[in-house]
């Protein structure tokens, strides 16, 4: 081989060398999302998370460049909606749910088709309300302390009602009685509204809900309003402790509401959801609409959002579990 021959294949050979050493271009990664998104609210229309879902997807809508339809898939306490969330894997559905299906289902429900923890991703952390206890007005307890006061010389004699074992309300006065050692008969009902409408009628002595499902009956002196279960009076009823004033520490509750995503949707899709939520419930008017409803708005990271259902699971669920409460009542 001549000593030519010989330096042109020793220039080919590193030209190669040089070539495969060279960094390849990125390649394009498609737009997302591809299509429109499904936001699965597992509660029918008309309900809290609908309510806050239909006003965040237009700002989805907008934002991402796909339209978000709202799902309502209402059932089994909000299971069969963030079921279907968690069992997703079109990269396109997301669920707005509340702290049952998240933080206590699991130790409520013995079969629950999806583990929360190990099959949903944390998009953001929404909103949270305080609770309300309220009682019929002809009760004779003008506070809570008379409340208490009254439950322990009549045990087992007064009468609450929630929309059933393991809801918001239940696990509420559940833990104002363990606390206080009073005892309460528990009423289930099928919707607020008709408890609601037998505490006013004096068919049961209390109700613990949100602040606006009850504000019309307080204002118009229907019902009387003892103590709330957050951390800080409420702007609508600033004349109403909290259960912290009472001489209950760390007596606080709140129903909330989460965004969340499958586990199997790519991380940086699930932070670009924060994103946006984040600034749409920055936006004057969804701001309006949420705080009119009775929510503080918190919107979250997924990291924030994580760590408050870990926190919820622990205390809500260990207090289901060591009571033995289930689903079914």
């Amino acid at each position: 081989m001549t000593l030519h021959r010989r330096s042109l294949l020793a220039l080919g050979g590193a030209a190669l060398s040089l070539d495969l050493a060279a960094p390849r271009p990125a390649r394009a990664q498609p737009a997302w999302p591809e299509k429109p998104l499904r936001l699965v609210v597992p509660f029918p229309a008309g309900s809290t998370p609908d309510l806050l879902a239909r006003t965040l997807a237009p700002h989805y809508t907008t934002a991402l460049g796909q339209p978000c339809v709202v799902d309502n898939r209402a059932g089994a306490g909000g299971n069969i909606g963030t079921d279907m969330v968690a069992k997703a894997v079109d990269g396109h559905t997301i669920g707005l749910t509340i702290n049952g299906p998240l933080a206590t289902a699991r130790a409520l429900y013995p079969h629950l088709p999806y583990d929360p923890q190990k099959d949903l991703a944390p998009v953001s952390w929404l909103a949270r309300a305080g609770q309300v206890l309220v009682v019929h007005p002809e009760l004779k307890a003008q506070s809570f302390a008379e409340f208490v006061a009254l439950a322990k010389a009549q045990p087992g004699m007064l009468t609450y009602g929630s929309v059933g074992p393991g809801s918001g309300g239940h696990l509420a006065m559940v833990d104002i009685a363990a606390r206080t050692g009073i005892a309460l008969e528990h009423v289930t009902y099928r919707g607020f509204p008709q408890a609601v409408l037998d505490l006013v009628a004096g068919r049961i002595s209390a109700v613990v809900l949100t602040v606006a499902g009850i504000l019309p009956q307080i204002r118009e002196q229907k019902v009387r309003a003892l103590a709330v279960t957050a951390e800080a009076r409420l702007p609508q009823l600033p004349g109403v402790p909290t259960l912290i004033e009472c001489g209950l520490p760390g007596a606080t509750s709140y129903a909330w509401n989460a965004l969340v995503a499958p586990a199997s949707m790519p991380a940086e899709h699930v932070e670009r959801l924060a994103r946006e939520t984040k600034a749409a419930l920055a936006s004057p008017q969804v701001r309006q609409a949420i705080e009119t409803g009775g929510f503080e708005i918190v919107g979250s990271g997924p990291q924030e959002l994580a760590a408050w259902i870990a926190e919820e699971t622990s205390r809500w669920g260990g207090l289901i579990e060591k009571l033995g409460i289930k689903a079914d009542g």
